[in-house]
């Protein structure tokens, strides 16, 4: 019996913390507004300076709505400290070409260490998941919005803003934080850059890790579940939101915009019988891009090509690539030890952080866009060398399989392939084409990409956020 009503105290003194909590944070909300403040929405975005796709969404989302709305303020919750509101507008702009039509608050947050992967050597998904709690409470008492969108993934903060803040939420998920296929890794024991390998060989060790992924799913799934809007990048996170927020009629498809003008600006020519050809790929030298797979299958096509005229001279693999870190410029210098081991290292190129200008120029003299990543969340590398006229050869998963290498009016728009025996025969299927047979598919490929267009973004995105815009400014 004590421990009953210790319990029983101890629950009623949690909620009246939380009612008061409450209470007094929906109490500075509506001083702000008696003050003659317009309703309020607010961005959950720690990186926004940094320069990505999941940034681009950001803007193109702001701009849309100042059109739209022009009674409601703005304001991005940021962790960038060491810049200033108006250098991350204009990096917006050099970045992306977008201004903003007015002005937005910005809302520093001094602790995005928090959910910073580096923090937590293990237990990240935990770790990462609980510091955003942390910071997201620090976004709520420094600025209470009347709506609040997620649009880096954090879901655990939604709750926060619902339940404590009494705002209405938005959620736009780029990437599921946890996945049914990241179970299905550690449940068949296969190693992966997110599954060590002493723990895919260890029968007890995997089975822990299975019980931790499936604990973290189900509060992750509860987290999402508080939000009132779902906006997913891809038919393949679609999938997987769908079977861990279990809220199907909140959920919708937003493609994230691409923007390919600079490529679409280049006219399609019949290529030269006789010319070398490029096999470019594009991406961070992150693990998950997989470029040990891209060396190997090349040195796969040179066997099957052999010397002579059309021949391995005739051909060059060609990374493109950012290096963040340490770490991966660590990974570019394995990866030439790779090139090396497998004798092809005079027929490989590294370009590491080329300006935009001569990535372009690599993009529209290539044959083929290399992408090699097991389970894209939906792939703008691939979506550019396809607007750029390469012939697509992506990896037979993700987004790139559900939603981008798909038949643009039953015409063919590019390659899959998932091995290394499968990527050879590829190239050397596209290398057999004849010049007017590759030339129908980049011209199909290219009509294809107006679906990631920015204009598309800004209709089904305004569609998704009709009805809690419709109720924020009634």
């Amino acid at each position: 019996m004590p421990c009953v009503v210790l319990t029983l105290l101890l629950t009623l003194v949690l909620l009246l913390v939380v009612l008061g909590l409450r209470l007094w944070l929906q109490g500075r909300r509506k001083t702000r507004r008696a003050q003659g403040g317009d309703p309020a929405l607010a961005f959950f975005h720690p990186y926004c300076n940094a320069g990505g796709g999941g940034e681009r969404v950001l803007w193109c989302s702001l701009r849309v709505l100042m059109n739209r709305y022009p009674n409601v303020s703005f304001v991005v919750y940021t962790g960038d400290k060491e810049v200033t509101g108006e250098q991350i507008l204009e990096g917006a702009r050099q970045r992306f070409s977008i201004t903003l039509p007015r002005p937005v608050t910005f809302v520093v947050l001094h602790h995005r260490e928090l959910v910073e992967a580096s923090s937590y050597p293990h237990f990240t998904l935990l770790g990462q998941s609980l510091g955003s709690m942390f910071l997201g409470w620090e976004a709520l008492t420094a600025f209470v919005p009347d709506l609040y969108v997620d649009s880096m993934g954090y879901a655990f903060t939604l709750p926060i803003f619902r339940y404590l803040g009494g705002c209405r939420v938005a959620s736009y998920v780029h990437y599921p934080t946890v996945s049914t296929d990241m179970l299905s890794v550690v449940r068949e024991r296969n190693p992966r850059f997110n599954n060590a390998d002493f723990i895919s060989r260890n029968p007890v060790l995997s089975a822990v890790k299975v019980l931790y992924y499936c604990c973290f799913a189900l509060l992750y799934g509860l987290a999402g579940s508080c939000s009132d809007v779902i906006m997913v990048n891809s038919t393949w996170t679609l999938g997987h939101i769908l079977a861990l927020w279990r809220s199907p009629s909140r959920t919708s498809i937003v493609y994230p915009p691409c923007d390919v003008r600079a490529f679409l600006d280049v006219p399609l020519e019949d290529e030269d019988e006789d010319e070398c050809h490029s096999i470019v790929s594009v991406g961070q030298f992150r693990p998950e891009k997989d470029h040990q797979l891209q060396i190997r299958a090349f040195r796969k096509l040179l066997d099957r090509k052999g010397e002579g005229a059309g021949g391995r001279e005739s051909l060059r693999l060609v990374l493109i690539g950012g290096c963040r870190n340490q770490e991966d410029e660590e990974r570019v210098l394995m990866l030439r030890g790779l090139c090396q081991e497998l004798g092809v290292s005079d027929l490989v190129d590294f370009k590491l952080n080329i300006p935009f200008e001569e990535l372009k120029r690599e993009l529209v003299s290539a044959t083929i866009g290399l992408h090699t990543m097991w389970n894209e969340h939906f792939g703008i590398g691939v979506v550019e060398c396809m607007a750029a006229g390469t012939i697509v050869l992506a990896h037979k998963s993700g987004g790139p399989k559900l939603d981008i290498v798909v038949p643009h009016e039953g015409r063919q728009t590019g390659f899959l392939a998932d091995s290394e025996d499968s990527y050879a025969a590829a190239m050397e299927t596209i290398l057999a084409l004849s010049p007017s047979a590759r030339l129908e598919i980049r011209l199909a490929a290219r009509e294809s990409v107006g679906r990631f267009s920015d204009q598309e973004f800004e209709a089904c995105f305004m569609a998704a956020m009709e009805s809690p815009m419709r109720k924020l400014v009634r």
